[in-house]
């Protein structure tokens, strides 16, 4: 794991600090570009890693053009920014929906579009005109409808443009497949391109079209890029990674090394405490490193051989291999996190950090969510 540059003042910086590495940040954008082929709208980014309006900034300053997002803070920080096509990947409804439409009207000039797996679902953007996304279910059961049942998603295609809706095309996340090795992976993820294939070519035969086709989050991502058959499937596919533009242990076990993607976002924790020999614990709990993805909750960079232990709130034990020395009291330790994504949200503020100098602190823009009164 390449290690960042030795940050200079480390100890008068209040901790635990989110820190961003913009350098970084640029280099993992121009490097998932360039697996798509050097195609810029082969990539439609999740923004609910990057959550700064900064980090947003830079997809649009590397041509970025489509994104995808799944609050409506998210989707207000977008628009402000001047995207132009962004979808609510997630399925909206009663006063979020309200939301929504009130958005896409107050910004004409942007695309905006949102999924829907039912007729259910439609009532919410009747008369919008909205671009809408049909959710399929690839396996994961988390949302989306059934790929197979074909009659039933081409009435509501039809239910769709008859609501005056835009049908854009279909939705595909694969997350199930994150558990399994790069093999079998690819093997899962490309036997549901193949489903998905046979959907699309089904469609036609009854006279609908797919204009675009988005598929894969990070851990697919890969799969979706060497899937050999998206040339006969004749519709717009993009991936959707977003974990990308910064990276956490999990990412980087995930994605091939020859990505050349780098860790882009770090947490800044102290030393607080020897509660027993060989261990020590620093102020970075589940409340600032998020524990959702399990336990270790974060590796402490360059450090392998120490251990993050469970966190509780506030406090975050790690164990040092027997013998080791521990790092004294007040000592400052960089970690990574193993879910960067629920991390960031974290935090009010990150610190951008160029040349192992804090340049300035910014917002943390879309964390948390719209409030009820505005």
């Amino acid at each position: 794991m390449p290690a960042p540059d030795v940050l200079e003042d480390a100890g008068a910086i209040p901790t635990p600090a989110l820190l961003i590495y913009p350098e970084r940040v640029d280099a993992n954008i121009r490097a998932v570009i360039a697996q798509c082929g050097g195609n810029p709208a082969r990539w439609r980014p999740h923004v609910k890693t990057a959550k700064l309006a900064d980090v947003m900034a830079r997809f649009l300053v590397h041509g970025i053009a489509r994104f995808k997002c799944a609050t409506t803070r998210e989707l207000r920080v977008l628009l402000e920014l001047g995207a132009r096509d962004v979808l609510m990947s997630f399925p909206v409804v009663g006063a979020n929906a309200e939301r929504v439409r009130a958005l896409a009207v107050a910004h004409p000039a942007s695309r905006v579009s949102v999924l829907v797996e039912s007729a259910e679902h439609l009532p919410a953007w009747n008369g919008s005109h909205l671009g809408v996304f049909v959710d399929c279910n690839p396996g994961m059961d988390r949302t989306g409808r059934d790929p197979a049942n074909t009659d039933t998603l081409v009435s509501l295609v039809h239910a769709i443009e008859s609501s005056g809706c835009e049908f854009r095309g279909l939705h595909w996340y694969d997350g199930h497949v994150s558990s399994l090795d790069i093999g079998a992976r690819e093997s899962a993820a490309h036997a549901g391109y193949d489903r998905l294939a046979s959907l699309v070519k089904a469609l036609k035969a009854l006279g609908i079209t797919a204009p675009e086709i988005i598929v894969a989050g990070t851990p697919a991502a890969p799969c979706a890029l060497s899937y050999p058959r998206w040339g006969g499937v004749e519709s717009d596919v993009q991936i959707s990674p977003g974990t990308v533009v910064y990276n956490d242990t999990t990412s980087l076990a995930q994605i091939s090394a020859a990505w050349g993607l780098a860790p882009a976002a770090f947490v800044l924790a102290t030393v607080v405490s020897h509660p027993r020999p060989g261990r020590f614990t620093c102020d970075a709990g589940h409340k600032t490193v998020s524990a959702d993805a399990g336990v270790p909750t974060c590796s402490v960079v360059g450090h392998p051989d120490w251990t993050t232990a469970k966190p509780s709130e506030e406090h975050l034990p790690v164990d040092c291999p027997a013998g080791a020395p521990v790092p004294h009291i007040g000592t400052t330790v960089l970690l990574l996190p193993r879910h960067i994504c629920p991390t960031v949200n974290n935090f009010d503020e990150a610190l951008l950090v160029r040349g192992g100098h804090v340049e300035r602190a910014v917002a943390v823009t879309a964390r948390g969510r719209e409030g009820t009164l505005r």
